[in-house]
């Protein structure tokens, strides 16, 4: 067993490869996008729109979204002519919404080519793909070998290579070493397999190695430190910001305004807000003249940042100086598909009412 990371092709036969594809051949977790073992190819746009919507997310988050959008947009030819507004709001609540901003601009491009391409590579050149995404749907939609490396199988390789070097900077040995187990044939199944086997078995905490199909292959469980693995560099603290946001209401609606197409939360409805951002606090100033009072304190965490957002309510506003937005029925404000924070402070609103 390579502690580095550097690793010998296993190619199709024995040692990792066929341990872990024995075991998913008997313990694949069904899931709503996924073909089981021995099943036809899944349909490239649900690996695809599957892929996209786990990414720092949870299987568990995403069984409703996924379903949603299917139900919207069955194909990609339908999501690549939706509006954008109805996108951002169905994926309102997952979180991460340049996701969603790159999910309409890779379908777009792929209606335009005609369907997906089959590789790696060219998966690569579609926008918004990054290297895991293009990987994970070039092996599980078209059978390519490629290399898919997620949080999981990152955790799993590096405790059977007992690789030491902390991450961020761990990661590129943990993708040789990846790279050097993965089969030549049914790359896919491999791939989902150490994902299921880091999801049920080998753990964050607790790692359930007497059950592990890999156990004899790995140094970490051999050293007795497989929770050790892997490594981590120390967490920097993350800020607080402030800002305030802003209900305006009148004959039982209320003012949302769209937020700019790039940056924090782009494209989504929101209230309107004092510019508060990552790297500053609002400015606290209301957007219009007004009968102003307080309406309590929400708290959100960003991936970089936490936030404490002042609500503000207005009884009486100087309509004619309005941000530039639209009323929406304060009845049907669940609807709106508004981000996290704002639907929190939405919900701190409608309880003044």
């Amino acid at each position: 067993m390579q502690a580095s990371g550097e690793s010998v092709r296993i190619g199709d036969g024995g040692g990792v490869g066929a341990a872990l594809l024995a075991w998913y051949d008997v313990n694949a977790r069904r899931l709503p996008w996924r073909a089981l073992p021995g099943d036809p190819a899944p349909d490239p746009y649900r690996v695809w729109l599957s892929e996209v919507m786990l990414q720092q997310t949870t299987v568990a988050a995403v069984r409703a979204y996924y379903a949603k959008f299917l139900d919207l947009w069955p194909t990609v030819e339908a999501l690549a002519a939706a509006a954008d507004a109805d996108v951002m709001a169905a994926w309102a609540g997952l979180g991460y919404y340049a996701r969603a901003r790159n999910l309409l601009a890779c379908a777009r491009e792929v209606a335009r080519r005609g369907g997906f391409p089959r590789t790696e590579a060219q998966l690569r050149e579609l926008p918004g793909l990054g290297a895991y995404t293009a990987a994970a749907v070039a092996a599980i939609a078209f059978g390519e070998r490629a290399v898919v490396v997620d949080a999981n199988v990152e955790r799993v390789v590096s405790r059977l290579f007992a690789i030491a070097e902390p991450l961020p900077a761990g990661r590129s040995a943990i993708r040789a070493a990846t790279d050097g187990i993965t089969p030549d044939t049914r790359a896919g199944d491999f791939a989902q397999g150490l994902m299921d086997l880091g999801s049920s078995i080998c753990t964050v905490r607790s790692p359930r190695c007497l059950l592990c199909p890999l156990a004899a292959h790995c140094a970490a469980r051999a050293a007795g430190t497989a929770e050790t693995y892997p490594v981590k560099a120390a967490k920097k603290a993350k800020p607080t910001r402030t800002g305030t946001a802003f209900w305006i209401e009148q004959d039982g609606a209320v003012l949302l305004v769209q937020r700019v197409g790039k940056g924090m939360l782009g494209g989504m409805r929101a209230l309107p807000d004092d510019g508060w951002s990552a790297r500053a606090d609002g400015h606290a100033e209301p957007p219009v003249p007004g009968e102003w009072r307080q309406g309590g304190t929400v708290r959100h965490g960003f991936t970089h940042f936490d936030l404490v957002l002042q609500l503000m309510l207005c009884d009486r506003a100087d309509c004619a100086n309005l941000p530039e937005g639209a009323f929406w029925p304060v009845e049907e404000i669940e609807a709106a598909g508004l981000p996290t924070v704002f639907a929190k402070a939405a919900r701190l609103a409608l309880a003044h009412r």
